[in-house]
């Protein structure tokens, strides 16, 4: 298959400068059409009761692929399944595991990241019990 670069050295090669113009001509139409989009996790929506019904309604009543679906309602494949097979997402708890982990993950792009309760460590009980060492001899082996 010739690429478009090997096109163009074949018409500079036989003089074909019109094909070369019109050729350079769409190159520019195209630059002047092309748009920088932004990343998809920037547009993504919120998963809401709402928008999982309507993942459900789309994914029964048409052919669509979960990918397709997820572009569609703009947002992610994963998110998609979850509704679908796992029924997540379905109910507007907001404490269901699915809607915390949501939050927590906002809050930690934002900086504002939610402190876990962390279990008290057990250093006094550590320092109390002295360690076993093992000693092995030459013999040993």
């Amino acid at each position: 298959m010739t690429t478009l670069k090997e096109f163009e050295e074949a018409l500079r090669e036989h003089g074909m400068l019109m094909a070369l113009a019109i050729l350079e001509r769409l190159r520019e139409r195209d630059r002047a059409n092309r748009t920088v989009k932004p990343g998809r996790r920037i547009v993504g929506k919120k998963m809401t009761p709402e928008l999982a019904r309507m993942i459900l309604e789309l994914h029964g009543s048409t052919d669509m692929t979960q990918q397709e679906i997820a572009f569609k309602l703009g947002v992610n494949q994963g998110r998609v399944n979850e509704v679908i097979k796992r029924g997540k997402w379905l109910s507007g708890d907001q404490h269901a595991p699915e809607a915390v982990a949501r939050d927590k993950g906002k809050a930690r792009i934002r900086g504002t990241d939610v402190k876990r309760a962390r279990k008290p460590k057990e250093k006094a009980a550590a320092a109390r019990k002295p360690k076993a060492q093992a000693q092995l001899a030459f013999g040993d082996l």
